[in-house]
């Protein structure tokens, strides 16, 4: 044997190159499951069918604010008409250029097919840019018919974004933390804006009786939320018919009553839709006045963001066919009505949408702005910021767009949203504190949830055990192998994770057959269920060990009748299956096998990779001093042929019996528990946040054996503790 001084470069690369061949990537799986996915097309009948149902789902936020939106603008009342007009400019362009302009003919196109929000806007930057702070993808997950992505001409613009956003880690937490802001600060509004709709409907019940309490209609508003909320788990297909043809009533109403008082009170209000009295509003009210009132003005555009929210339940041309036809143009004319009203009658502000209804038609109205109400929800301009920073990576990585362009809608969008930002950060100390509480709540819980994954994550990949030092045991792992399949639940794709060499050095028996299983969530929002399981053996038949790698997207869930275990043995068996089968099919074939590579078989739906053990022409290993396997050097070189049936050591039958009669003998779960502290010398606020926010959390959430339905009897559980 070389000396180790003159062997330890080779030995140390040869290690490398070796584990790399035993524990491979599943490329060609992966490849060969992708499936023929198209998008769906719809036929116009059915396309109406859902624009008209996504009135009821959609459209509730926007469609009520105008029973609030001028009172809030002039809360202390109205005392000159061009204030009127000038504020009716800004509604009318803010509408324009936010609902109408940004989101429904630009961010309703960034969706991850058919997903919007916050989140389906970081799963597409994470599939084009290496951004994701968990870096557990591989090039395999790019087969997935739902993995679509672009590629890019080196030294272009995107190319370039691409390498400045992976360049640093901090960048990579800049993102993370903006895409939680968005996510959060929706979610504070979204639990105050129900409440905020219905009560302001409920309220309309005062103008016909003024003396009635307050704490009536605070009754009302109650009696009407808990209806809403009871009938929500029907599901979005249910309730959108229920109040499609509400709201549609609604926009009829609002939009032909607005007509109505245009033309009763004051037809001079169309000159507001010439921009320049905008800049007449701010010159005449001054900083202050003009400022607070952008607050008020600003709830004209609640609900946008819902826009792209509720997409996954309609396609993106149904949401535009309705907002374009039927929304913004009935929104204008309520608006602009208004305005003619409040003009005639100044003292009626605070209640003009009620009041400027004719007293034919008041109590229907009233019955339909409640219900249009019950629709409302989700979202603030903090999220509509969110949204314009993540647009520039996604227009340049995902759309190629020209950097212009990029820049001019990032510029126009700023110039309406930043104003209204900065007016509400005036109104925090009169209520806007409390969703800033909920979302700043919700942060802190998901940040530190997803910072001590990432720890847990990183310890697992650190403390790995090499497959090399597996398979260095023999066949026997240098256990007694009794019968049964072993199920080695690991985050890990690649390598042996560390709770299974801990269990292996600790007990004195391992089962016949074990089965690493690595459950892998990606950027995607599904994964068919027909390309979630990629299965490989890994090292020489005798060994009997098999990786799984079960990958679901974030809209996945784990159904309570679904048969995990069942799903991996059938995986494991039909890969077995055609493994044999393709091995059987070679044998009449000479092919070259290229030293230190790999040959891969599969079909279209199970895919079987055979690791050869090319070390060698026969197979043997050498052991060097220090106890690691290095190939013994072999007199074959890559050109030479090999017999590839040499590999093959049982027939179909034989294979499918053993794996059958361990099936038979039982299966164990064997999961990782580790338990994540703070090292001693932490400090407190570090120490509150993993030893007591994070444990809770853990204790809170469903275990894996539950999401997965392994019974209580076949579960075993590897302690250990990981200090951060």
């Amino acid at each position: 044997m070389a000396s180790l001084s003159e062997s330890e470069g080779t030995n140390r690369g040869s290690m490398w190159e070796l584990d790399q061949n035993l524990d491979q990537p599943m490329d060609e799986e992966a490849s060969r499951l992708k499936n023929m996915y198209r998008e769906k097309k719809f036929s116009a009948v059915l396309l109406l069918r859902l624009a008209f149902q996504s009135l009821g789902v959609v459209f509730g936020d926007l469609g009520t604010s105008p029973l609030y939106v001028f009172y809030n603008t002039f809360p202390h009342g109205v005392e000159d008409d061009e204030d009127v007009i000038g504020a009716l400019s800004l509604i009318i362009y803010t509408l324009t250029l936010i609902p109408l302009l940004k989101y429904v003919f630009v961010v309703l196109r960034a969706n991850d097919n058919g997903q919007g929000g916050t989140f389906a806007l970081y799963s597409l930057l994470c599939r084009h840019a290496k951004i994701s702070t968990i870096p557990n993808q591989h090039k395999t997950d790019e087969d997935l018919t739902t993995y679509s992505r672009q590629t890019y001409e080196e030294n272009s613009v995107a190319e370039k974004i691409k390498r400045w956003l992976e360049a640093h880690a901090y960048k990579r937490n800049c993102l993370l933390i903006l895409v939680l802001i968005g996510t959060c600060t929706a979610i504070g509004d979204g639990i105050l804006t129900p409440a905020i709709s219905v009560l302001s409907a409920s309220g309309g019940i005062k103008v016909q009786n003024p003396k009635m309490s307050t704490d009536v209609v605070v009754l009302v508003a109650v009696i009407i939320l808990i209806g809403l909320f009871s009938m929500q788990h029907y599901g979005t297909d249910k309730v959108g018919w229920l109040f499609a043809p509400l709201v549609l009533l609604w926009f009829i109403l609002i939009g032909s009553v607005g007509a109505l008082n245009i033309h009763k009170y004051d037809s001079s209000v169309l000159k507001a839709y010439n921009p320049v009295y905008i800049y007449r509003y701010f010159q005449r009210r001054g900083n202050s006045d003009s400022w607070t009132s952008l607050g008020g003005i600003m709830l004209s555009i609640t609900g946008t963001e819902a826009l792209f929210a509720d997409l996954c339940h309609f396609p993106v041309l149904a949401i535009q066919i309705a907002f374009t036809l039927i929304v913004f143009p009935c929104l204008l004319l309520a608006y602009t009505g208004q305005a003619a009203y409040i003009i005639s009658h100044k003292d009626h502000v605070s209640d003009a949408f009620y009041h400027s209804i004719p007293d034919a038609i008041y109590w229907p109205a009233f019955v339909i702005a409640t219900a249009a109400a019950i629709v409302a929800r989700t979202a603030v301009v903090i999220v509509m910021l969110v949204t314009t920073f993540l647009m520039v990576p996604i227009m340049l990585l995902v759309w190629k767009s020209h950097w212009i362009l990029v820049i001019t809608l990032f510029v126009l969008s700023l110039m309406v949203e930043i104003p209204y930002f900065l007016a509400c950060i005036l109104k925090i100390d009169q209520g806007g504190w409390v969703p800033l509480v909920i979302a700043t709540s919700f942060f802190v819980i998901m940040y530190v949830w997803h910072f001590c994954t990432v720890k847990r994550y990183e310890f697992e990949m650190h403390s790995k055990v090499s497959m090399a030092w597996i398979l260095g045991l023999g066949p026997s792992l240098g256990l007694v192998r009794v019968p049964g399949i072993g199920f080695v639940y690991t985050e890990l794709a690649s390598g042996v994770p560390h709770i299974f060499s801990h269990f292996i050095t600790n007990l004195p028996a391992i089962h016949s057959v074990v089965i690493f299983v690595c459950v892998k969530y990606l950027p995607v929002y599904t994964v068919p269920i027909e390309e979630r399981f990629l299965v490989r053996r890994i090292g020489p038949k005798n060994f009997h060990m098999f990786r799984c790698v079960a990958r679901y997207g974030y809209k996945d869930v784990h159904k309570k009748d679904e048969d995990f275990e069942k799903m991996l043995l059938d995986c494991l068996l039909s890969f077995a299956r055609l493994e044999s089968m393709m091995e059987s099919y070679s044998d009449s074939d000479d092919f070259s096998l290229p030293e230190q590579k790999t040959e891969g078989s599969m079909n279209n739906t199970f895919l079987a990779e055979k690791t050869s053990n090319t070390m060698c022409s026969n197979g043997a290993l050498s052991y060097s001093s220090q106890d690691s396997i290095v190939p013994a050097q072999s007199p074959i070189r890559g050109g030479s042929l090999l017999r590839y049936s040499s590999w093959t050591s049982q027939t179909v039958s034989d294979e499918l019996d053993f794996l059958n009669r361990c099936k038979d003998a039982g299966v164990v779960h064997i999961l990782g528990n580790t338990v994540v502290l703070a090292r001693r010398d932490s400090g407190i606020i570090k120490k509150i946040a993993v030893d007591y926010m994070y444990a809770f959390m853990r204790r809170m959430c469903r275990e894996n054996s539950v999401m997965f339905n392994v019974p209580h009897e076949s579960l075993l559980n590897v302690g250990q503790i990981y200090y951060i």
